[in-house]
């Protein structure tokens, strides 16, 4: 048996253990070999989001993601532990509960904040590197503006409001752009003036962001300014206090009033990976030097990834940064080289990671980034760059726990986003209640129920319909459009009995259309003329052809005199076309066949719909014949409120006054517990 241990369940940690496994299992190697995961949490952390915690932008469990889900179906024993050594002449990871024997080793530990030995910086900050960090900050952030709330004492009313972030790279500006964002909202909820909140950020560096070019720090610095924040460049800190930080500039040193202190200045290696820093080659803040495989230069079998390595790519002059593409770019090698070496085929691969770029925002509004190809980046901001972010996190999380958390990212970020803190804005945020879509939900389903028993009615199960039914609505359409010539009246004139019988099966598969079977009616005795009388009975709106498909807008009569039930929508879609003809209409059997479903369908979708059950299956059925109908008979306007009210009650439509608010649940609690659902995450939290 082959043992794989990986320490730490952060990026780095969760993408190589994930790689690692279904290498494995590609290569029938499964059952031979055995991948340990070691975390001291349950859980994988999105630290790059804490910020929105903190200043509660989303909850907090929107940045968590169980480990029990992410590796659900796989062959990965997940241990909960705090390693406190690695014993390399044995190969065994000791830690608080257990030891565990390893034939290979993926230290993947991550980081912890550093202080840089500033006196009282640990004791009187607040961090912001875990889960628990950001919990505790947004409780404090909240926590000061009530108590100032009801604080008589000027003084002391002046700690509670002021607020310093130590730090202007990433995490700085991240976490002061949300802070500075989520202030007037906590202003105005307790009664607050914007004026009396200070908010400051302050590092030693001389411009926000210096990865970023320095174009875009200066977005970050106006925007910052803009939303009410005090930048202080090149002042490094060296003292805080339970209500102080002393700052020096221009080496002169000044206390001032802080009764929050944000630490984002600097990270440094986990305890873990500091101390297997003291037994091999490594650099600054316990970084691990690693050669061109991953590998601890001294030992074959270890390989370090994510923060805790430290290398340097050919070509380049600094060491690989700490951040997530990097996490992910080493997680893939070192799977590929740990399997390449078990395996004994291939050869190892060289790391040479090539980076996409990197973004910032500043609150959940705006942002900048610089990104694109490796050697061909340009700059965004503002919308773009927004938008990029959370497309590059919906990447991640498909790596990582596939739609469930695709999903959950969804909703927090925009279906449910708090005080429209989103670069959308609130527009797509859930704010109508759900029992206000409850008589839609009840009128559309009467609607389908009526259809399906009027085709009962019209003898849709007892004789072949479709071929009229389809053909009649064409026959109408290419009147209007003219594609009857001259020469052919009289074959027009004798179908002009079929087509006022196609308007009636129009006009029902249009329900709602009883008034444009009229106006078809008198239009198809018109064709009986002659083909000039048929083309001038109606209105051509537009006919636009796209080569795949062509949307066609009619009217069946004078457009002066138009009604919208006169006025007709139709998608010609060739393939369609064939298809019906071809399949549908090939036979009687066929055409009964179809008929027979559409009936059967209509009637339980109308009846799932007024009992709110299995809502959103229902709902999407009655979205899929509405496009079918479009697309070979057409639809009057007058119907097109049905497409509309599908789409309303999609989502949840079922939940108030409906079975799905007891039913959902129940089959959702027994889905999750279906292995294969759980292993590719085909379910929602």
């Amino acid at each position: 048996m082959t043992r794989i241990v990986v320490i730490g369940a952060g990026y780095a940690g969760v993408l190589a253990t994930k790689k690692l496994e279904k290498k494995l299992r590609k290569q029938k190697l499964a059952d031979s070999t055995e991948i340990t995961l070691i975390d001291k949490h349950p859980y994988h952390t999105m630290l790059t989001e804490l910020h929105e915690v903190a200043a509660c932008r989303v909850g907090e469990e929107s940045v968590k993601m169980n480990l029990d889900q992410i590796f659900a179906g796989r062959k990965v024993n997940v241990v909960l532990d705090t390693v406190t050594k690695v014993d390399f002449a044995n190969n065994k990871v000791e830690g608080k509960v257990s030891q565990y024997d390893y034939d290979y080793l993926v230290v993947a530990a991550g980081s912890k904040p550093t202080y840089f030995g500033v006196e009282g910086a640990q004791e009187y900050s607040y961090s912001l590197w875990s889960y628990d960090d950001a919990v505790k900050l947004r409780d404090r952030i909240h926590d000061c503006f009530r108590m100032a709330a009801d604080e008589t004492d000027a003084a002391k009313r002046k700690e509670l409001l002021s607020f310093y972030v130590v730090g202007a790279g990433f995490t700085g500006v991240e976490m002061v752009g949300e802070l500075a964002e989520y202030t007037p909202i906590l202003c105005k909820r307790f009664n607050i003036n914007r004026e009396e909140v200070t908010i400051v950020d302050v590092d030693g560096l001389s411009r926000p962001v210096p990865i970023l070019p320095e174009k875009l720090s200066n977005k970050v610095d106006r925007r910052l300014r803009k939303m009410g924040v005090e930048v202080v460049m090149n002042a490094s800190v060296v003292g805080v206090g339970e209500n102080f930080i002393k700052l020096k500039k221009n080496d002169e040193i000044t206390q001032h009033v802080a009764g929050t202190v944000i630490w984002t200045a600097g990270i440094e290696s986990s305890d873990i990976t500091t101390e297997i820093a003291k037994e091999v080659t490594s650099g600054g803040r316990g970084r691990i030097q690693v050669d061109e495989h991953l590998r601890s230069v001294e030992h074959d079998n270890v390989y370090v990834i994510g923060d805790n390595m430290l290398y340097t790519a050919p070509g380049e002059e600094r060491p690989v940064p700490q951040m997530v593409e990097n996490a992910e770019h080493s997680a893939a090698t070192v799977a590929k080289n740990i399997v390449s070496t078990i395996t004994k085929k291939g050869k190892l691969e060289s790391y040479n990671p090539k980076f996409h770029g990197v973004m910032v925002c500043v609150g959940g509004r705006y942002g900048v980034a610089r990104g694109g190809m490796a050697k061909h980046q340009m700059n965004f901001a503002s919308f773009f760059a927004m938008f990029a972010k959370h497309f590059i996190n919906i990447v991640y999380f498909i790596q990582v726990m596939g739609w469930t958390k695709i999903f959950s990212y969804l909703k927090h970020e925009f279906f449910t986003i708090r005080n429209n803190r989103s670069f959308l804005g609130g527009h797509f945020s859930n704010r109508t209640p759900s029992f206000m879509l409850v008589a839609l939900r009840l009128w559309l389903g009467a609607v389908w129920v009526y259809e399906g028993v009027m085709k009962i009615v019209e003898g849709w199960l007892t004789t072949p319909m479709l071929a009229g039914f389809f053909g009649g609505a064409n026959s109408w359409f290419d009147s209007l459009l003219g594609r009857v010539t001259p020469g052919a009246a009289d074959a027009v004139a004798s179908a002009s009995t079929e087509v006022a019988a196609a308007a009636d099966a129009v006009a029902s598969a249009s329900t709602g259309a009883a008034a444009a079977a009229d106006a078809v009616a008198s239009a198809s005795t018109a064709v009986s003329g002659a083909a000039d009388a048929v083309t001038s009975a109606g209105t051509v709106i537009f006919d636009w052809n796209f080569k795949l498909f062509e949307t066609i807008l009619v009217s069946g009569v004078d457009l002066a005199h138009s009604t919208i039930s006169d006025i007709a929508f139709k998608i010609q879609v060739p393939f369609v076309d064939w298809f019906v003809q071809n399949v549908v209409l090939a036979s009687d059997g066929m055409q009964m066949f179809m008929q027979i479903v559409i009936v059967i369908l209509q009637i339980l979708i109308g009846l799932g719909l007024m009992g709110g059950c299995f809502t959103f299956l229902s709902a999407g059925i009655s979205l899929v014949l509405q496009a079918m109908f479009v697309t070979t008979t057409g639809l009057y306007l007058s119907t097109f409120w049905m497409i509309f009210a599908g789409l309303a009650v999609l989502f949840g439509g079922g939940y108030t006054l409906g079975i799905d608010y007891y039913l959902m649940p129940f089959l959702k609690k027994k889905w999750q517990k279906v292995k294969w659902a759980r292993k590719w995450y085909l379910y929602n939290d």
